[in-house]
């Protein structure tokens, strides 16, 4: 189970295993493509191949 914001209804909605369509293992990271609440196909680019965002703590 993991959570996304639809591209197409814009909500942030729990996706659950049984909404994964498929899962493609590229070079560039592992492509989920799975159905929204709403109905609409998405996909989501993850694994350890997908740069994560470096989250750097600003002291005051």
């Amino acid at each position: 189970m993991f959570d996304h914001t639809c591209t197409a209804c814009e909500r942030r909605q729990l996706i659950f295993p049984s909404q994964v369509t498929s899962l493609v293992n590229t070079e560039h990271g592992i492509i989920v493509a799975f159905t929204c609440w709403c109905g609409a196909d998405q996909t989501m680019l993850t694994g350890k191949a997908v740069s994560r965002p470096v989250v750097e703590t600003v002291a005051a």
